[in-house]
């Protein structure tokens, strides 16, 4: 790829436009172009010297706490990598793979009342997303189509309405939540860490069956992804803040807002993804070729290569 004509100038315009727009629908954005300079440029880079290696398809996994900013900053690195060095880049979302709120209620009465919450393992269609990494990176390319979830009304959108993605990427970038999580030893599981574990699953047959699925179908989801990026928050308290802050963002935005949560929905919402979100923020240097490290603000104080 080419980047002799890069256009510093012209990307930090379109960066700055682009952010100008997201603060219309949420809170200003401090420090754009150190962010610009400092996270998005060397990121870019590195995303760009792992394709360079070979010029084959690659899936960089892209995970963090919830409201880490994964998809403003997929949205972002695309045009960067498209400007800077000529990559075409298909970005999707874990959370567009949930399963459809009919499967997780025939799923919450045979194995867990718990899975009707979308969220852990267990709650997506592995197999759909196993099956678009393939059509992504046939020879010979056909439109692929890329499931939508509508968080307001907790449910996937009509197969019309999906994402079709026309040009093969370069680079695929799947992100979520969980991508790139570990099963942890069964005997980890026996102390509950939060009212949802200890109320509503005494027995552990919930935190058994999510790990149980993280040590396989999960693990071999994650074995075809290249190389994984972790953004780090600084604790766990700022998962909750983070996460909350997004929901009122959906408000400004979802024309459903009786769907939306409410402060006290979100901190127990955030109970599902806590064991695995704090066992991942341990793992940082086991899980990720890459890390991020998040200050309160959102920004980057450092990024680490493993």
């Amino acid at each position: 790829m080419n980047t002799k004509c890069f256009d510093y100038f012209d990307l930090k315009k379109k960066y700055l436009k682009f952010l100008k727009n997201s603060e219309k629908k949420g809170k200003p954005i401090i420090d754009k172009v150190g962010k610009l300079n400092n996270f998005y440029l060397p990121l870019s880079k590195w995303i760009y010297t792992v394709y360079q290696k070979d010029n084959e398809i690659k899936i960089i996994g892209l995970s963090g706490g919830q409201g880490a900013g994964k998809s403003t900053i997929t949205k972002i690195l695309k045009f960067i990598l498209k400007l800077k060095y000529g990559l075409e880049l298909c970005i999707f979302s874990i959370d567009d793979f949930y399963k459809t709120r009919d499967e997780r209620i025939k799923m919450s009465k045979k194995v867990h009342p718990l899975f009707l919450t979308r969220g852990v393992p267990g709650t997506h269609d592995i197999g759909l997303i196993k099956e678009t990494f393939i059509k992504l990176k046939k020879k010979k390319f056909k439109t692929v189509l890329i499931p939508q979830f509508d968080k307001s009304i907790d449910d996937r959108v009509k197969k019309s309405k999906w994402i079709k993605v026309k040009k093969q990427p370069n680079v695929i970038i799947f992100e979520g939540w969980c991508v790139g999580a570990k099963n942890q030893k069964n005997n980890f599981l026996k102390k509950p860490i939060n009212v949802i574990e200890s109320k509503y699953d005494p027995d552990l047959r919930w935190r058994k069956k999510v790990n149980y699925y993280l040590s396989k179908n999960y693990k071999k989801l994650f074995g075809k992804i290249d190389k994984f990026v972790y953004l780090k928050a600084p604790n766990f308290n700022y998962i909750f803040q983070w996460r909350l802050n997004q929901e009122q963002k959906l408000k400004l935005t979802s024309k459903n807002k009786k769907k939306t949560m409410s402060k006290f929905e979100v901190r127990k919402f955030i109970m599902f993804y806590e064991r695995i979100t704090r066992q991942m923020m341990k793992d940082f240097s086991k899980i990720s070729d890459l890390t991020v490290f998040l200050d309160k603000k959102h920004r980057s104080i450092k990024m680490k290569v493993f």
